[in-house]
Order: C-alpha cells, then structure tokens, then sequence
C-alpha cells in the first residue's frame, strides 16, 4: 500500500521506516526539509509540499499525519481538503482529543472524505518493537487501511475500538494510566533513595524486571536511564505534561468517576515546574499564625 505521511518527528520517522520495512510503500512530508532528505535515504518517496504529496498519491489517498495535537492538526486538514477528493482518507495519528476527533470526523464526513483517529504508543522505541495502535471511525476504512496497522504493531498490537473519537478516547485513558504508573515508581524510588540504606537503585529496577509483581516496560526503561547515571544528577526535576492526563481527569469529573491516583499523578508535574510554592507559603505562615512554629526565611 501507498501512504502518504505528514509528520517526521521523534515517532513519525521510526513509523515510516517501519512501514518501508514491511513493504509499504512511503510518501514523506514534513516542516523541515532535512528530515524530508533523511527519510529519502531509508527509501521513501520525498514531498516538499502539501500539493506534491497529494499529487503523489494514488486513489484512494492515505494520508497519515503525526503533528503535535490542537491547531497544528486543524491546519493540516484545512490544508489538505482543496487537494483531496472524495473517498480519501485521512489518519491523525497523534494524540488529539478525543472530542475534536468527533467533530472533524463530522467536518470531513460532509465532503465525503473519510477520517480515523489512531491513537498510537510506543514511542521511540516503535520502530524495534512495534507500535500499538488504536482506532476508532468507520470500519470499512479501518478494514482498508488494515495492511498499514497491521506492519507497524506487534503481534496482536492493533484494534478497532469503535465509532469515530474512540481510538483518540483509549489513547486518553492509556496515558492517563501511564502517569499513575510512572509516579508510583517515582515515589517508590525517590524512598529507596532516601533510606539509610546504600541501595542500588539501578539493580533494584533490573531485580523487579524478572518476574515480579510490578514488571513492566517502565520499568525496563528506568533500569536503562538508572545504568547511565544512578543518581539521574543531570536531569532537573521538572516534568512537562502533553495533555492527555488533563485530558483524563476532566472526563473523569464530567462523568463523576474518582480517579485520585491519576489526578494526583498530573498534580505532581504541576507542582515539579514550580520554583517556588506560593501554596507552602500559605501553609507555613497559617502554621505559625495558630501554632507559633517557626518559619523558615529567605
């Protein structure tokens, strides 16, 4: 199959060259033309322009895009819909909300042109192991574009997960699910590492990798990030989040569903970009208002 890809970012480029690998073949697009120049030379076909990947396309197109989610996406559709036809299809493989997965679904749907949302993990290491993927919109398409999913996961790796926004949807709750899990181990380490004891964090990472309770992919990534530095000395304690855990949480409190593990999770990041807490202030000056406890200065 012919797909054009818009997007050559940390997942987009492994996710070509994956598809090169299983025989697809790959019309690239993205922003910045070198990377346009490095996916050449692992044997795609290069597009400079929205107009010379759309006319490179046979019918119907695929287009799959991996752009950062919000108003990158919008433009790229708004672009893309005076160059396609009726029956095309595109695939927004990045990490956009759900909700406006529905609604450009319906904007596409009017014009005749059809849309899947893809929620896809893996990152980085997609290319080794397969990527999972997640898709949600109308399943004659999906079945067309089953040979694509199909080559980039693993075994078993691929699903249709219902009308159009469920992909997007599962995607959601998947990363959301990923922030409870990475705090907890961060709270389970940050403990060991401030114990009395001299414990190796990186052979305690590697030791619950083989067969126990909490095994997990996470769990053999912080065992590769712990052997080059095990005291992480080089990262600085501020975490960024994309979207999808606020995302998570306010579907929670839209349907009443406590999610306390995950909202705190997302609560942390928060509180890991401040430099200061105006919130400790308060309390440290109410201690000392009712309790006379001593205040720490500047």
């Amino acid at each position: 199959m012919k797909i054009g890809l818009i997007g050559l970012g940390r997942m987009g480029a492994f996710m070509a060259e994956r598809l090169l690998l299983n025989g697809h073949e790959v019309c690239a697009n993205n922003r910045s033309h070198d990377k346009i120049k490095l996916i050449e030379e692992k044997g795609a076909e290069g597009a400079y322009s929205l107009e010379e990947l759309t006319g490179k396309l046979p019918s119907p197109r695929v287009i799959w895009m991996m752009v950062p989610s919000g108003e990158t996406v919008q433009k790229t559709i708004d672009s893309l819909i005076p160059l396609i036809s009726e029956g095309d299809i595109i695939i927004d493989g990045g990490n956009s909300y759900y909700k406006d997965s529905v609604r450009r679904y319906r904007q596409l749907k009017e014009l005749g042109i059809n849309y899947l949302d893809a929620g896809t993990s893996g990152g980085i290491w997609g290319l080794k192991n397969g990527y999972c993927v997640m898709v949600g919109g109308d399943k004659n398409v999906y079945n067309y574009c089953e040979p694509l999913f199909k080559s980039l996961a693993p075994a078993d790796g691929y699903k249709y997960t219902g009308e159009s926004g469920s992909g997007h949807y599962v995607k959601m709750i998947h990363n959301g699910i990923e922030y409870g899990m990475m705090q907890a181990f961060a709270e389970g380490f940050e403990l060991m590492h401030a114990s009395d004891y001299k414990i190796d964090l990186q052979g305690v990472a590697n030791l619950w990798s083989k067969g126990s309770v909490v095994r997990s992919w996470l769990l053999e990534l912080l065992d590769n990030a712990l052997k080059e530095d095990n005291n992480l000395s080089a990262i600085k304690d501020y975490v960024e989040d994309s979207g999808e855990g606020r995302w998570t949480v306010m579907d929670g409190i839209e349907k009443s569903i406590p999610l306390p593990v995950i909202t705190e999770s997302l609560f942390a990041r928060f509180r890991s970009r401040q430099e200061e807490s105006f919130g400790a202030k308060i309390l440290a000056a109410l201690r000392n208002e009712f309790g006379g406890h001593a205040i720490t200065k500047k």
